[in-house]
Formats: structure tokens, sequence, C-alpha cells
């Protein structure tokens, strides 16, 4: 269900309200109880997901986890400890050129 942000124009109470996609704009202040509310365009949409299974390792596939992973290992392999040092050689040289 999304969150959406509501505003009254006679009391100026704010508040958030979560209601289905199917539910009509609500237009009583629950404050006041005029009819002066208005529901106010922002991010405030949002969807909550219930229940076990949403997790962001549900929607990889397994050939994209695996390249992903050899490509780290790639990396942690080419990036040991003598490149950097190397790169810092270069730079204090170039400093005293």
């Amino acid at each position: 269900m999304p969150t959406y942000d509501y505003l009254c124009d006679a009391c100026g109470h704010e508040f958030e309200l979560f209601q289905s996609f199917s539910e009509s704009v609500k237009r009583k202040c629950p404050k006041c109880s005029k009819l002066k509310l208005r529901r106010l365009f922002g991010t405030g949409a949002a969807v909550v997901f219930k229940g076990s299974g949403f997790y962001q390792t549900d929607y990889r596939s397994k050939s994209y986890t695996d390249a992903a992973q050899k490509e780290k290992k790639a990396q942690e392999k080419s990036s040991d400890g003598t490149s950097e040092k190397k790169s810092t050689k270069t730079k204090t040289s170039e400093k005293k050129d």
C-alpha cells in the first residue's frame, strides 16, 4: 500500500496516510473535520512489500551473481600492494621535478 501526504488548508494539519490504490482521495480533515484536505505531490508514495522473500538477491539471476563474483576476484588479484606503491612513487617523483 502506498503512503500519501495530506495537508488541511483550514487548520494546517499535515500527515501521512496509508491507502490502497483503489481508495478515493480523502477530503475531510481528521483534526478539524472540515472539507479542506488535499493530497500533496511528492516522494511519499511508496509501496511496502509484506512477507518473506523480498531480498535483493532474489532478483538476480545465477549467471549474473557468478559473473559479479569472478569480476570481484579479478579486481582483488590485480590490486595487490605493489601497484599502490608504484603509483605513490610516481607522484613523489613528479613533485620533485
